[in-house]
């Protein structure tokens, strides 16, 4: 299999990117606490810039403080915001690569709460089940404001030279709990049908449409199936694949010129990230979330003793036994059948024959990809090179995902490393250039 359809350029309605690899939202706690944005962040995507990615879309940038899915990550809530923006994009683009910025709201999902608001805003007021977060059922006024939010959120992305936004509607986050009818019980116009659940994605396209035009991209993040019931099989299948192609038709003819197809109702998700569940690194971290949500310290407890660690560790793994690396092609494929547009397709990829043949099968238009390019920056160069894989893959242990909520982003794990010191070497590598150097 040849690995040069990887390198054909990729054209969207109003967008052309160099190959058909997309960094993944991806990102640590870089920035200040009130979302602005550091030259920390800047060097971290510069990394993937250079390492020969065609795009990279941003981390979750939030439309409102309220909507923060973990503190210290950079907004897009404010005008003051625009000029970090600006110059992050400027950087990106002197190395060939667009930017996109992810457009998100956390809902009543959060890796850890902010001091502003403590409780989420939802389609709900039932608590988010896996670490009993609550939150608060939107209003129809609240509802309004926030569709604003996402689209005045789109014009500062374009104000800044973005190449084009993408809406952050999957994994669990509000546009999830809205879309799922395992989440939302909404009795009025906003819940019940498919229609009614997916109204709220839909004006939202509308609203960015009608604030940024037609020429500017948009792209928008779907889990294909919520696979609700895969960790625990009491738990409700939630969102179909029937239901989310039909939501896709919907949103093409709205105006979306792209989808990115993930997977699962919930973050982490067993089928995202696919792989091992690193119940050391889980136990040394988990206890900066025990204060956060009612169910926090029993998950503590399953998590640290055996054996209720081997075997919830058992049921995390069991959706990805037989496949990690293109897990969510079956679902993509269903998708790309529908639409017209492009579909973009994440999910582990570190194996340029296998993304080459997913791309000439038509399963997909491009891959985005997070963790192995955590592990290997320039991933992207060495399929260029003729590599097929890197000399030292990603293992998708989940080790980088884990220990971000209290550490700085990067590979941990330490099996693809000489030394410990040469990982952490790796990992503080994104403050060179620093912030503040002093005289």
């Amino acid at each position: 299999m040849s690995a040069s359809v990887i390198f054909e350029p990729l054209q969207f309605r109003n967008l052309t990117v160099k190959n058909r690899v997309f960094r993944s939202s991806l990102a640590g706690r870089f920035n200040n606490y009130d979302g602005t944005g550091t030259q920390i962040h800047i060097n971290w995507d510069l990394k993937f810039a250079r390492g020969g990615v065609g795009a990279i879309i941003s981390s979750n940038a939030p439309v409102h403080p309220r909507g923060l899915i973990v503190p210290n990550y950079a907004h897009i809530d404010r005008d003051e915001t625009v000029p970090f923006w600006r110059e992050l994009v400027q950087r990106v683009h002197e190395h060939d690569c667009k930017y996109i910025v992810q457009l998100a709201f956390s809902g009543r999902q959060r890796d850890l709460g902010g001091i502003q608001f403590e409780k989420g805003w939802s389609s709900t007021d039932k608590q988010e089940p896996i670490h009993g977060l609550e939150c608060e059922r939107m209003t129809i006024p609240q509802i309004k404001d926030l569709v604003q939010r996402f689209a005045q959120g789109a014009r500062r992305a374009r104000e800044a030279g973005a190449d084009g936004v993408e809406i952050h509607g999957c994994n669990g986050y509000l546009i999830t709990q809205f879309l799922s009818a395992a989440i939302n019980d909404r009795k009025d116009e906003y819940g019940g049908s498919l229609e009614n659940r997916a109204r709220f994605a839909l004006e939202t396209v509308r609203a960015i449409r009608a604030e940024v035009g037609r020429d500017f991209h948009l792209q928008f993040k779907i889990s294909a199936v919520d696979y609700g019931n895969d960790l625990f099989f009491w738990w409700s299948k939630g969102t179909t694949l029937e239901e989310s192609i039909q939501v896709c038709k919907w949103l093409e003819e709205e105006g979306v010129d792209a989808f990115h197809v993930s997977s699962g109702n919930s973050f982490p998700h067993p089928r995202n990230p696919a792989g091992d569940f690193p119940l050391d690194d889980v136990v040394r971290g988990y206890d900066t979330m025990i204060s956060s949500g009612s169910h926090t310290f029993r998950n503590y407890l399953i998590f640290r003793f055996w054996p209720l660690n081997a075997i919830f560790r058992w049921l995390w793994r069991r959706p990805s036994r037989d496949r990690i690396e293109g897990i969510n092609l079956r679902d993509c494929r269903a998708v790309k059948d529908a639409v017209s547009v492009p579909v973009l397709c994440t999910g582990g990829f570190q194996t340029a024959s296998v993304v080459a043949a997913a791309i000439e099968r038509g399963d997909c238009d491009g891959v985005t990809i997070g963790r192995p390019l955590i592990a290997n920056n320039d991933l992207v160069l060495l399929w260029q090179s003729g590599a097929d894989r890197p000399p030292r893959p990603c293992t998708y242990s989940n080790k980088c995902l884990i220990n971000q909520i209290e550490n700085p982003l990067g590979c941990y794990e330490q099996s693809r490393f000489d030394s410990h010191e040469e990982m952490i070497e790796q990992v503080l590598s994104v403050y060179d250039p620093p912030q503040f150097r002093s005289p």
